[in-house]
This record gives C-alpha cells, sequence and structure tokens, in this order.
C-alpha cells in the first residue's frame, strides 16, 4: 500500500478529461453570470428606488449597494474560475475581502439609520413585517461572521488556538449570513413599496434574480470546506 501526499476534493471525482473541462468552464461561466447577475440586481434596484425622493429610498440603495453587490463580491473574489481578482495574491484577496466586508456593514447601518428615520417620520411600526425581522437576523449573522474574521485577522493579539476550527466558523457564519441576506432581499419582492413598483412578469423576473448567486455562492464556500481525502494506490 503506497500513500501520497497528494489531497483532492470529492467534487468532480471519476470524471473524465473531457469531462473535467466541460466541468471547469461550466463552473467559470456560472461564477461570471452570478458577478453579472448581482451587479444588474444592484443597479436595478437602485433605479428602482429612486434615491433622494424620500429618506426610505436611501434604504434600498444602501442594502443593494451592500449585501447584492459588495457581500457577493467579497466572496466570489476568491474563486479561481471567472473571478476578475484571480491574478491578485492571497494577501491582497483577503484585504479587498475585508474591504468589502467593511462597506456591507457601513451601507447595512447607513440603510437602517435611513429605514428607522423614515418609519419615525411616517409613524410606521418597526419590526411588524417578515422582510425587516429577517433583516435583523442578516445583520446579526453577518456580524458574527465579521467577528470571526476579526480573530483571523489578529488571532495572535486575540489569543486564537485553532485557525483551522476559526476559518471553518467564519465560512459558517458567512455562509448563513449570505443565505439569509438572499432569504431577505427575495422577502423584500413581497413588500407592497417593491410590489407597487414592479408588476407583471418583471416581479417574477427579479423573484429569482438574488437566488443564482446564492447558488454559486454555496458552491464555492461548500467546496473550500469539503473534507480533503489521500489518495491511496
Amino acid at each position: 500500500m503506497v500513500r501520497l501526499d497528494v489531497e483532492y476534493s470529492p467534487v468532480g471525482e471519476g470524471l473524465g478529461m473531457r469531462e473535467f473541462w466541460v466541468y471547469v468552464w461550466l463552473r467559470r461561466v456560472a461564477v461570471i453570470a452570478a458577478h453579472v447577475t448581482a451587479l444588474g440586481l444592484t443597479v436595478l434596484l437602485s433605479v428602482l428606488s429612486r434615491p433622494g425622493t424620500s429618506l426610505f429610498s436611501w434604504h434600498p440603495l444602501c442594502m443593494s449597494v451592500g449585501f447584492c453587490l459588495c457581500m457577493t463580491e467579497g466572496i466570489l473574489l476568491f474563486s479561481a474560475e471567472g473571478s476578475p481578482f484571480c491574478f491578485k495574491s492571497r494577501n491582497a484577496k483577503v484585504r479587498l475581502h475585508w474591504l468589502l466586508q467593511a462597506l456591507v456593514l457601513l451601507t447595512a447601518i447607513t440603510g437602517v439609520a435611513f429605514m428607522v428615520a423614515s418609519k419615525n417620520v411616517s409613524e410606521h411600526a418597526h419590526l411588524a413585517t417578515w422582510h425587516s425581522l429577517l433583516g435583523t437576523g442578516t445583520l446579526a449573522a453577518t456580524a458574527l461572521q465579521a467577528g470571526c474574521g476579526a480573530c483571523l485577522l489578529f488571532p495572535k493579539l486575540l489569543g486564537v488556538s485553532s485557525l483551522q476550527r476559526l476559518k471553518l466558523y467564519h465560512g459558517t457564519c458567512g455562509l448563513v449570513a449570505y443565505l439569509l441576506s438572499t432569504v431577505t432581499v427575495t422577502a423584500a419582492m413581497f413588500t407592497e413599496w417593491f410590489k407597487a413598483t414592479v408588476s407583471g412578469a418583471a416581479w417574477y423576473v427579479f423573484l429569482l434574480l438574488p437566488l443564482f448567486p446564492a447558488l454559486v455562492v454555496m458552491n464555492q464556500i461548500t467546496n473550500a470546506y469539503l473534507p480533503k481525502k489521500k489518495i491511496t494506490t
């Protein structure tokens, strides 16, 4: 029995060379499509919100920029297939990831502030819809994920002993935060404001748009943390 020090991921196991290249190109196309979808959804929501027309109008703009664009790009930049940042070093990607995640928190706080101010002016109840409740959970998960990331950034300063376990926690919290943000964005499509703004077939298109980047992100994170095995012969 010979044991080789070569690690592999079970993803794509058993594929022939031709099938493997088809798989690689499909992944590359999927990642590029996720970038385009995230950017397109952000632009569309920003245009529909008509920023500046009211206090509320800034809420969809801030949240779409933060969660639809910055959070998606902050995760996809680590993808080897179809990422515009594939030529960057690992350290550069980590720094850019942190910048994008900081923008997520900044835009989220700003968006919540505009929403609170808008509801105070209109005297509407806070946390009265599924969208607002899910948004609160998303913010909590995002803050937790950022906390795990801070521990990874300064492990010695914070006395972290197990980096591998913390990386797993960070990735898991990131996946939960992203899926929660996707559900929250989807729930926003059912609010009175959005249904009054978009109707007909376009509403169903908007409903499906956040799902595709979520599938690509979920696939990337789960593949990154799949158990590695040793090849034995």
